[in-house]
């Protein structure tokens, strides 16, 4: 991949280049076959990682970024890194790491940009070297070409320093709940302009690259976390947003959460009425069972379950049941290449262009003008592809606020707007996760992303608790959660593993929350920890029964993702490792978090000074502003969150043109 680099002084990019190939450095071994040989002796500095780092640096970096960044090189540099052999690099690359929350966190990011480009940049023919060494595939088919998989939304095309388009309605954001709101105004025969900050890709430019697929399809290059680093944000940030990516579990909003948020004051949401919002959601994503299968993973769940008697079940999705050959469905969190996935894209947001919505990509709200207490336009900024930039204002008296949970509340409070409360209340789902590692291959690339689930502990602390689940394999992200002691201890890990991986996952819903922020140049900044106790506890368990099912499952190693190793093998005291498991700390980039699942930022209710909108979903301060996606949620759901997003949509849909 081009690079563009000039962003770092020559000691800096010295330095970096050092701490790169101390992550990844080369190594000789004698007694393995060539590949493996080949995955020893090559560095980072032989893939170029740190000039892809500071290209990325110089393309998406602000200038107080790249200067932290520059202090924390600054310090190792002073230490004369660069000049010292691996032995002592490693050891200060820990003693650095502990020297303050700060450094721990800037060393993990450098940590993980190296081993995202060392394991997963493609060369010009889309393969890795090191995915030899591996096991690992890479793309298994190419993508359709444009004229197979022809673009049917069409996008406005903006030219110029300013422009104005004016229409009934602007819906900010296009993936669960833009894209129904989007569609349910348009075939209303309201005007409707959709800003999407992403860009518009399709199936012809879904490649089955980590690399590609994070950088081009999620928030934040797929690099997003909360402000400390304690959990890592995975976000859509496309024409179709999270629908896009996501692993299409298909959940109803459970009876129980509706009466919490009827009590909070989202009134009838808890009536039989409310499920026709669900069910006209569940008909035009076609959610079925029947394309349902399990591949090796699932399987090793499933039996897991089984043995320990845990109730499970087969997931319902959104998916085509045309498509007959899950192979490839392993890379669906790079897109859908067969378009078997029914996002946003497919369905609601067609809906919306065919009844003349009109789409602008690349376009990132600034701020909601209002006067007199009601909405006027959004004021955006639109990035085009030779970097230019042209300032938009969309005239509209309705605004439809569905930019995730993240930047959503960032745009009402880069607005002046939403009370209180915007920002507040934030809930992730967090999740965790445990590496199993079996005799035999996995190869967890291979087949549906996620296909099975067990409730068992959803209510294992009170009303809340965790859904068990899986997830798929893939070199990047496995490499940047496995534990780093050194460069030869981890290239053994994962060779050593990749093929034979089963990552179990939890779900939880959390009871605690977080809140986003916005710094000094406007962007959001999510705060989120472990601080609450319920939370701290359900994590722990979550591991805790991972473990357990792995072992089950007849898991020769359990890995999990501290980064000073905790792993247990077949042989060892069981009891032991996860009573070590259960003593150790949450503290922020000493493990692997992440979330699928934002909620709850701009949430909806009937007090004022703790909710954002009211019951119908409209801002409580100011007229004509609606939010329309999961911030929008009282509280974490506990399950999957696309359906709810979905049907609570389409009634904010309803309540919005019932006030016309």
């Amino acid at each position: 991949m081009a690079v563009a680099v000039g962003v770092l002084s020559d000691t800096r990019r010295r330095t970096l280049e050092a701490i790169c190939d101390t992550f990844a450095p080369s190594l000789q071994i004698d007694d393995a076959e060539q590949p493996l040989r080949e995955l020893y002796a090559r560095s980072a500095a032989d893939l170029g990682v740190a000039a892809q780092i500071e290209g990325l640096l110089a393309a998406s970096a602000l200038p107080d970024d790249i200067e932290a960044l520059g202090q924390l090189l600054d310090g190792f540099a002073a230490q004369g890194f660069a000049e010292l052999p691996l032995d002592e690099r490693t050891a200060l690359v820990h003693a650095i790491a502990a020297s303050s929350p700060e450094a721990r966190l800037g060393v993990r990011q450098l940590r993980g940009l190296t081993m995202l480009f060392f394991y997963a940049l493609p060369d010009e023919a889309g393969h890795n070297d090191n995915w030899d060494a591996l096991g690992y595939p890479g793309p298994l088919s190419a993508p359709p070409s444009p004229e197979q998989a022809p673009k049917t939304i069409a996008v406005e095309q903006l030219s110029g320093e300013t422009a104005t388009l004016r229409a009934d309605a602007c819906v900010v954001g296009s993936g669960a709940g833009g894209g129904v709101i989007a569609a349910e105004l348009a075939r209303a025969g309201m005007s409707v302009v959709v800003l999407e900050m992403g860009q518009y890709r399709n199936e012809a430019d879904f490649k089955q690259l980590e690399l590609v697929g994070l950088l081009e399809l999620y928030l934040g290059g797929g690099m997003a976390a909360s402000e400390d680093g304690t959990i890592s944000i995975l976000a859509g940030s496309t024409l179709g947003g999270g629908t896009i990516v996501n692993y299409m579990n298909c959940i109803r909003t459970p009876l129980e959460i509706r009466q919490e948020w009827a009590r909070m004051g989202v009134e009838g949401i808890d009536e039989p009425d409310y499920d026709r919002h669900i069910d006209a959601v569940w008909e035009r994503l076609s959610v079925n069972q029947e394309a349902t299968t399990q591949n090796r993973t699932h399987q090793k769940l499933i039996a897991a379950c089984e043995r320990l008697g845990f109730p499970h079940r087969a997931l319902t999705r959104n998916a085509d049941t045309a498509c007959e050959d899950p192979s490839t469905c392993g890379y669906c969190f790079a897109g859908c290449q067969r378009g078997a996935k029914q996002s946003t894209m497919k369905t609601f947001l067609q809906d919306a262009a065919d009844a003349g919505a009109r789409f602008v990509v690349g376009a990132r709200a600034e701020r909601i003008v209002h006067d007199d207490g009601s909405a006027r336009a959004v004021e955006a900024t639109v990035t085009h592809a030779d970097g230019t930039t042209t300032r938009l204002t969309v005239e509209a008296p309705t605004v439809a606020v569905c930019a995730g949970a993240i930047e959503s509340p960032a745009l009402l409070l880069r607005s002046g707007i939403g009370g209180p409360a915007a920002g507040r209340h934030l809930r992730l789902h967090p999740a965790a996760v445990v590496l199993g590692a079996y005799d035999e291959p996995i190869e967890g690339w291979n087949g549906q992303i996620q296909s099975a689930l067990s409730d068992e502990f959803k209510r294992c602390e009170g009303d809340f608790g965790f859904l068990i689940e899986a997830s798929s394999v893939t070199p990047a992200i496995i490499a940047g959660s496995l534990p780093w002691v050194d460069g030869r201890q981890h290239k053994e890990l994962i060779a050593r593993t990749l093929r034979h991986v089963a990552p179990f996952i939890t779900v939880a819903r959390d009871h605690g929350e977080g809140r986003v922020v916005i710094d000094q140049h406007g962007r959001a900044v999510p705060r989120w920890s472990f601080d609450d106790e319920v939370d701290a506890r359900l994590f722990t368990r979550a591991h805790i029964e991972l473990a357990r099912l792995h072992r089950a499952a007849g898991a020769s190693e359990i890995i999990t993702t501290f980064q000073q190793p905790l792993i247990w093998r077949q042989g060892e005291d069981f009891d032991a490792f996860l009573a070590e498991l259960e003593g150790r700390p949450w503290t922020a980039n000493e493990f692997s978090a992440f979330t699928a699942h934002q909620m709850g930022s701009c949430r909806m209710g009937a007090d004022a000074d703790d909710s954002v909108a009211n019951g119908r979903g409209e801002l409580h301060d100011t007229r004509g502003v609606w939010i329309g996606d999961g911030s929008a949620f009282p509280t974490a759901p506990g399950v999957n969150p696309m359906i709810s997003i979905m049907s609570l949509a389409r009634r904010t849909a309803a309540n919005i043109l019932a006030g016309r």
